[in-house]
């Protein structure tokens, strides 16, 4: 399994070395261990310089050297994403039986949303079971869903209704099948859980660079994971996926941040 983009991976060394430290870091540092977990020298610097023009980070050039801060910006691009990715170990409560049902027409004039209108509605769980149609279980995400319609300027042609299914048409099960691909999603889970079974990492870099590898590997679950109640899909893979992502994290963090340390001691000038 692939650990994912030059700039998955440089957003995940910000959001689990950088900021709990709290304190700027050298481009070597970050090049140590975005080399060490398989990017070119030369993507992994043009990540970096992306990262600052997408307002991530800030730098400041001492002599040939350039020293990196994360801005407010991009602490709230890691906050916000940890807490979704972390929500994935948590226990979700019983589900009452409604759904949050979007009904969304996009005019012919607003056609160029179309892909981040998917994207968002993904990104926050929604499902598409049929064309228009979007829901989750989560009646909850009623903000989020309306943040994603107003800013792409369809609110004037949405419908929006929380309740529970009737036996007209389809049945809650039917509808989670037609919904989401969950098919694939379990192939996903499964490669994880077979890539990290049993795995125990050497101490230095080998216990810090596994760790940053399956980080950025669990980041990608929430852009595909609707995190559905257990009454709609028992049993779920993601559930255990999710307890052994947590124990191996819990396992290597403080060995991990050891060797960031030692890392960032060694890497930086003079």
């Amino acid at each position: 399994m692939s650990a994912g983009s030059a700039r998955s991976l440089l957003l995940t060394v910000l959001g689990e070395l950088v900021l709990p430290v709290g304190e700027p870091v050298w481009t070597s540092s970050l090049l140590h261990v975005l080399t060490g977990v398989g990017v070119e020298e030369q993507t992994a610097r043009q990540a970096i310089a992306r990262g600052a023009a997408a307002g991530w980070i800030v730098g400041e050039r001492h002599g040939r050297e350039v020293r990196w801060e994360i801005t407010p910006a991009g602490r709230q691009l890691i906050e916000e994403g940890a807490q979704r990715v972390y929500s994935l170990s948590a226990d979700a409560p019983a589900w009452d039986g409604n759904w949050l049902i979007l009904l969304i027409t996009v005019p012919q004039s607003l056609r160029t949303v179309r892909k981040k209108l998917y994207g968002a509605l993904s990104w926050a769980g929604f499902g598409n079971p049929t064309p228009s149609v979007w829901l989750t279980p989560h009646p909850e995400r009623a903000a989020e869903a309306r943040r994603v319609v107003t800013d792409l300027g369809l609110r004037e042609s949405t419908l929006s209704f929380t309740g529970s299914s009737t036996d007209v048409g389809l049945s809650d099960t039917e509808i989670v099948q037609r919904a989401w691909d969950l098919d694939g999603l379990v192939a996903m889970y499964d490669e994880l859980l077979r890539t990290y079974d049993g795995v125990q990492p050497e101490p230095g870099d080998p216990v810090l660079l596994t760790h940053v590898e399956l980080v950025s590997q669990w980041q990608r679950f929430p852009f595909v994971d609707p995190q559905l109640p257990e009454a709609l899909l028992p049993d779920w893979i993601g559930r255990r996926a999710a307890a052994m992502f947590q124990e191996l994290r819990t396992e290597w963090y403080d060995d991990a941040h050891a060797r960031w340390n030692e890392v960032v001691a060694e890497t930086s000038p003079g």
